[in-house]
């Protein structure tokens, strides 16, 4: 929730309305290494679409910055992710999960 407040005092800041609208629910994905695989199926286009992102932003350096800090953070959880993935196939899943405890 911390970058959503980021972004929408940027947004307020700059004069611009924010609109917090419902979103459909998604199921509750209870198995770690499922979680992991839908997360990282999230991050991958998520981490694209930000970096095109910050070629509109380039002019206005608040924004930048902002928007630079929110990619290095999903680029970290995106490497997190790929990193976990690579990691249960190296040495099997309940190895892995027994890391995670």
């Amino acid at each position: 929730m911390g970058w959503v407040e980021k972004f929408t005092e940027r947004i307020l800041d700059l004069g611009g309305d924010v609109k917090f609208e419902g979103m459909k629910s998604r199921e509750l994905i209870k198995n770690p290494i499922e979680y992991v695989k839908a997360d990282l199926a999230i991050q991958q286009p998520g981490v694209e679409l930000l970096l095109k992102c910050m070629e509109t932003v380039k002019d206005d350096p608040t924004t930048y910055d902002i928007m630079k800090d929110y990619l290095k953070d999903e680029e970290e959880d995106l490497y997190w992710s790929q990193g976990a993935l690579d990691m249960m196939e190296c040495i099997g899943i309940q190895n892995w999960l027994f890391t995670q405890v």
